[in-house]
């Protein structure tokens, strides 16, 4: 049955058999009885697999109709995924407003033989440049983090495929539940599961998914051996806030556009980044269901007015990450190698009311 995602979602990891429980549990064990040929058993050593691993992989693969890896982090999924791909693709050509603790990634493995290239993915005659000068792995992220600028997916994927280039996604704003890279032409998504995904802002994750057997396959086997694996209790947190994530990303959404809406119209906010008011066409032709619970705004006055700005709040809590049910910003400029302009303000909606929430941003610029 091809169900909607928040009835896939709902459903995820549970099953029908008789007398089965009726939630998933956590199998703790770092190793499992055997004697013999190790690779006739489903389980033999706890760095191989984990019940409680496949019931959120297999989740996950129910919301985009894929095979899904877990990793211990985002950043753990990324870096599998770019080894998996440099074997045969050693170029990386990387957006140029990708996520920041990518790029850093990316640079240490310049030294160990991958060739990184950041360009504008708004440029496709650049792209198709960079990917004719020897095979390259293409690697976007829409909407992007912090600026929000959505990429042209299905025109990139087939810039890549024209090429033969795997083409990554990072889809960690948008999440399964509003995009499916997959189906625009991705060969693979990478998400942060940290972030929206699990959306309680209390576990560390990442996955990927892939329709691509040959890929899967690599992908696990660079999980297995370095070791980039997450642990059970982590995983049945992640599965557990699955469950609820197109309720809660419906409700995020809402308040981010209304607040985006709010501050556009502020005279103290000198740009407003959300998908939905600066690409909203292009947005909708590859988001269903909303436009994700993050935005940024840039207030005048720079950096000492945005950090005023957040310090001012008193419901929305200042800290790094996004995607959680309460409210968070912070001005991401303070981060050492962060290039968005020093006045920006990242806030990610959660789940309270509006009026709570549009009250705390007036009184907080006020």
């Amino acid at each position: 049955m091809k169900d909607d995602p928040a009835t896939r979602a709902a459903h995820a990891g549970s099953s029908r058999e008789g007398g089965s429980p009726s939630a998933a549990g956590i199998q703790l064990a770092s190793f499992y009885l055997s004697e013999g040929d190790p690779s006739s058993l489903a389980y033999a050593y706890g760095r191989g697999g984990n019940p409680t691993w496949e019931a959120l992989e297999g989740a996950l693969g129910e919301l985009e109709d894929a095979r899904a890896t877990s990793f211990a982090s985002g950043l753990a999924a990324c870096f599998a995924t770019i080894l998996a791909l440099a074997e045969t693709h050693p170029r990386l050509v990387l957006a140029r407003d990708a996520y920041y603790g990518l790029r850093k990634q990316a640079e240490m493995l310049v030294a160990r033989g991958v060739e990184l290239v950041i360009n504008d993915h708004a440029d496709f005659a650049a792209v198709e440049r960079e990917l004719a000068r020897g095979p390259s792995i293409l690697w976007s992220e829409s909407p992007t983090n912090p600026r929000l600028v959505v990429h042209d997916l299905r025109r990139l994927a087939a810039i890549a495929k024209r090429h033969g280039a795997p083409y990554v996604v990072d889809n960690t704003t948008a999440t399964a539940a509003l995009q499916r890279p997959l189906d625009l032409g991705a060969s693979l998504v990478v998400t942060s599961l940290t972030k929206a995904s699990s959306g309680h802002s209390d576990v560390i994750l990442g996955s990927v998914t892939t329709r691509d057997e040959r890929l899967h396959e690599r992908v696990r086997a660079w999980r297995y051996n370095a070791g980039a694996i997450p642990g059970p209790f982590e995983a049945w947190i992640a599965l557990r806030g699955l469950k609820t994530l197109p309720l809660r990303i419906e409700r995020q959404s809402s308040n981010a556009f209304a607040l985006a809406e709010l501050l556009a119209r502020h005279p103290k906010v000198a740009a407003v980044h959300y998908p939905a008011l600066t690409a909203r066409a292009l947005a909708e032709s590859q988001m269903s269901g909303g436009f994700g619970p993050l935005l940024s705004f840039e207030v005048e006055g720079g950096a000492q007015m945005a950090d005023r700005v957040v310090a001012a709040a008193r419901l929305i809590r200042p800290g790094t990450s996004f995607g959680g049910v309460e409210s968070s910003w912070e001005r991401r400029a303070r981060w050492n190698g962060e290039t968005a302009p020093p006045g920006l303000i990242r806030l990610s909606a959660g789940i309270e009311s509006i009026r709570d929430l549009e009250a705390d941003v007036l009184q907080a610029l006020s």
